[in-house]
């Protein structure tokens, strides 16, 4: 059972990640990733593989009490778009992976486009 839930998660982030590159070329990818416990994004520029800027809720910088809830996702959103508007990144891709946009991962989104990102 386990592997065939790993196997359809996996299915899920390539035709997402597949849907978004197609109409999205040359646009950096802000990708997230969520755990139970934590969650993190990054901004890929995916030419030239390589991370850009990145936050992530195992931090020590942002002190979250707790990095699996919807308070810290929104606190990461606004560190990443922080970081990015700084280096002059305004515009990218939001990569949602296999996970649906509902929860920490729509917290994570809202705030980022708060803070400045546009996608």
């Amino acid at each position: 059972m386990a592997t065939r839930k790993l196997d359809l998660f996996h299915r899920r982030q390539r035709r997402v990640r597949y849907r978004l590159r197609s109409c999205n070329k040359g646009r950096l990818r802000l990708s997230v990733h969520r755990s139970n416990r934590n969650i993190s994004a990054q901004l890929i520029d995916d030419s030239n593989g390589t991370t850009l800027v990145a936050a992530s809720s195992r931090e020590g910088k942002l002190q979250l009490p707790k990095g699996g809830n919807a308070e810290a996702a929104a606190t990461i959103g606004e560190a990443i778009a922080r970081r990015a508007t700084g280096k002059g990144i305004t515009q990218c891709y939001f990569d949602r992976g296999g996970y649906s946009y509902h929860g920490r991962v729509k917290a994570l989104a809202d705030a980022a486009r708060a803070g400045g990102l546009e996608f």
